[in-house]
């Protein structure tokens, strides 16, 4: 979903999940259906192989169990979500973004599931935290992505560079981008958005908010990361993405305007679909003067306090995330499995997805604030102001004053 609709449809969501905590009956206990039971689950479209290898795991729990299981998948999953819960009938199970989690989880429309789970103790700790609430861990990660640094290998050849170049740090990012920068391609791409820059800000000891949820945009940390991108952009060897005719960065990566981006595990299946000749690796992102920083992007499985059958559908994300059905989505579709012990299945026989894997242990999530969707767009509208020489430390004081206006409640 293209980043407006994905604030079109929080805008719905917000909507439609206060109407729903101030729907009657929300104060009332749902008795709880013991036995066999008919689970409706809401899944965004997601791709083909998500969707088989859902269909394929639900159904090896249902034959299992006795259950049955019903597959609904929305094409604006936060709004059909939304005018669920409004209307009183929420799924058994969904999908559920962590941009909509503190919503959900805040009015008591969520079942606090996640410490009851067999296999809560194999889930990635950075992923639980995106989910945890008040000290519980409201509901479970099913899978999720992080940013790498994608290389193009032959453009790395051509240039004379080899594994021992692969950068560790700025500095050495900065040294190779001009390496591989040439008059029809850029050394490094990346997309304008708080989904990646947030990463250098991360790498330099900065964030977004604190603990709390609170902005702390403008930081020294953060300044740092600002203006080193910025001294990459007006070196001439990086580009955000729209500068070189390109709607994404793994699209420059593949037209060759890019010899290499900062993407996410979804850029395998685009440059095996779009661009199958294009060979690459992906190898863990430089580090920053304060170490090793990478960003994840995930959903979990929510199950709403509305529902009969909260303990069948708790034993199906049990069995969604125990190691073997993890291992499944890791070698099919291609993501991050959200039981450590599964990790490994991303990479067998794969080696370009190492970098994938390499920061899935330290990946900071997704900002969980109601209100973050105003913040990011407002991030998002500032970031091509770097590379048309605006001050980053005028930009992080303004996108500060106005966090503070829009989180304060």
């Amino acid at each position: 979903m293209s980043k407006h609709g994905k604030r079109l449809a929080a805008v719905v969501l917000a909507a439609a999940v206060v109407a729903a905590g101030c729907g009657r009956g929300y104060d009332s206990e749902i008795e709880q259906q013991p036995g066999p039971a008919t689970l409706r689950l809401l899944v965004g479209s997601g791709t083909t192989a998500e969707a088989r290898v859902l269909h394929e795991q639900t159904q090896e729990w249902a034959q299992r169990t006795g259950n049955e299981v019903e597959i609904v998948r929305a094409a604006e999953l936060d709004q059909q979500l939304g005018q669920a819960f409004a209307g009183g009938t929420p799924p058994d199970l969904f999908y559920l973004a962590p941009g909509a989690f503190e919503r959900f989880a805040g009015n008591g429309s969520l079942h606090p599931y996640g410490d009851g789970l067999r296999n809560a103790g194999a889930l990635y700790p950075n992923l639980k935290e995106t989910f945890t609430r008040d000290g519980k861990l409201y509901c479970a990660p099913k899978d999720f992505s992080t940013l790498a640094l994608l290389i193009d290998t032959d453009s790395w050849r051509e240039a004379g560079l080899t594994d021992a170049d692969i950068p560790r740090d700025w500095n050495q990012l900065a040294q190779v981008a001009q390496r591989l920068t040439t008059p029809e391609r850029k050394g490094l791409v990346l997309d304008d958005s708080a989904d990646r820059v947030g990463a250098f800000m991360k790498q330099a000891g900065g964030w977004h908010v604190d603990e709390k949820g609170m902005p702390t945009i403008d930081s020294p940390q953060n300044l740092e990361a600002l203006r080193y991108l910025q001294s990459l952009l007006r070196s001439g060897s990086t580009a955000f993405s729209s500068s070189v005719d390109a709607g994404w960065a793994g699209e420059a990566l593949g037209k060759g305007t890019a010899a290499m981006v900062i993407e996410g595990n979804w850029a395998s299946g685009g440059l095996a679909a779009d661009y199958p000749d294009r060979r690459w690796r992906s190898v863990e992102l430089p580090a920053g003067p304060a170490g090793k920083a990478t960003l994840s992007f995930t959903n979990c499985w929510g199950i709403p306090m509305r529902t009969a059958h909260r303990q069948q559908a708790q034993d199906l994300v049990d069995f969604l995330v125990e190691r073997a059905q993890q291992e499944q989505v890791a070698r099919e579709v291609g993501v991050t499995p959200a039981n450590q012990e599964a990790t490994a299945a991303l990479t067998a026989g794969k080696p370009e997805m190492e970098g994938f894997a390499a920061g899935a242990a330290y990946a900071q999530g997704e900002v969980t604030t109601k209100g973050w969707d105003s913040v990011e767009k407002d991030f998002d509208s500032r970031m091509l102001g770097l590379a048309q020489g605006d001050d980053p430390a005028k930009i992080l004081r303004e996108l500060q004053r106005d966090a503070e206006l829009t989180l304060k409640g």
